[in-house]
């Protein structure tokens, strides 16, 4: 089934997935869309670029956000449809870990339990992030056409500045779920080599703990790729490593921008990625080629692109 280190796959997940054999996984790693604006599983990548440049709000989530409660339902339907398929791939004791977000991750939670899941706790990637809320004003003057200027200037004078609900994001949430053991830990370790986490793994130099403060992907990073909402690389190598062990299989079902392969290039893991788009996957190739290139890892590495 594998017969290299990274393997990068153009194929849609719930397709590929299935010429993974049963319990053949040891971790899955990922990032899927959170059907938020667009950003469903099949988005539209230049459509979501066009909304970005055209706003004044630059970061990984498009402008205009809309608080649909269908948005959840559907993303709980996609998310319980790849989990049947995660779980059937997962060695049992392996970890589930996915990238959400705040208010939609409920719904990410259910549909990963709800498919035999044992969900372990949340993790909270802790980053800077500008700020979305918006002022009422423009409405009112834009809107409010039945009124005179002088009661625009009233209310806008009551609202004194009030905004959208949406406080500055400062964090993503990520679902930590594990698939049911076989007997003890240590028996299901001794059988499968999962199940445990290493705490020798630390950000700060203290017990790796549930919220993880890294930067934004920047400068050449974040140049390399136009995913919109890449995840940094130091951050995914963190959970690598606390969650696996050498040469572990990692999966990652939405590749995205590559950053759990190139995670797992730095800390010697094996990696199955598949990506659907396109665009993502030919970038993600080129960001692959010239970091294995520019790093020279001092690993035994073939990637294959099919």
């Amino acid at each position: 089934m594998l017969d290299n280190n990274i393997s990068i796959i153009n194929s849609d997940c719930f397709i590929y997935i299935k010429n993974i054999p049963d319990n053949f996984v040891d971790c899955v790693i990922t990032d899927p869309p959170y059907f938020i604006d667009g950003m469903q599983n099949n988005w539209d990548v230049e459509n979501l670029n066009n909304k970005v440049k055209k706003s004044n709000v630059i970061g990984s989530m498009p402008v205009g956000m809309k608080f649909d409660i269908q948005q959840g339902k559907d993303l709980q339907n996609f998310i319980s449809q790849i989990s049947t398929e995660i779980f059937r791939v997962l060695k049992p004791g392996g970890f589930y870990l996915s990238f959400s977000q705040a208010r939609l991750y409920h719904r990410m939670a259910v549909a990963i339990e709800d498919n035999g899941f044992e969900i372990r706790d949340m993790l909270i990637w802790k980053r800077e992030s500008q700020a979305k809320a918006f002022s009422q004003n423009h409405f009112v003057y834009k809107y409010m056409n039945d009124i005179s200027d002088e009661e625009k200037q009233c209310i806008i004078q009551q609202l004194n500045n009030r905004k959208t609900p949406q406080l500055k994001g400062q964090s993503e949430p990520i679902v930590l779920a594990q698939k049911p053991k076989e007997g003890t830990f240590i028996n299901n370790w001794l059988k499968y080599k999962v199940g445990l986490i290493d705490t020798n793994i630390s950000l700060d130099g203290k017990f790796p703990g549930t919220i993880m403060e890294v930067a934004k992907p920047k400068g050449k990073e974040r140049a390399s790729h136009s995913h919109l909402t890449m995840k940094p690389i130091a951050l995914i190598e963190h959970l690598v490593k606390i969650f696996t062990t050498e040469n572990s299989l990692v999966l990652d079902p939405f590749l995205g921008s590559g950053s759990t392969a190139i995670a797992c290039l730095n800390s010697n893991r094996r990696f199955i990625g598949i990506e659907l788009n396109k665009q993502y996957f030919d970038e993600t190739k080129i960001r692959l080629e010239n970091y294995i290139k520019e790093k020279d890892l001092d690993i035994q590495l073939n990637l294959k692109l099919k």
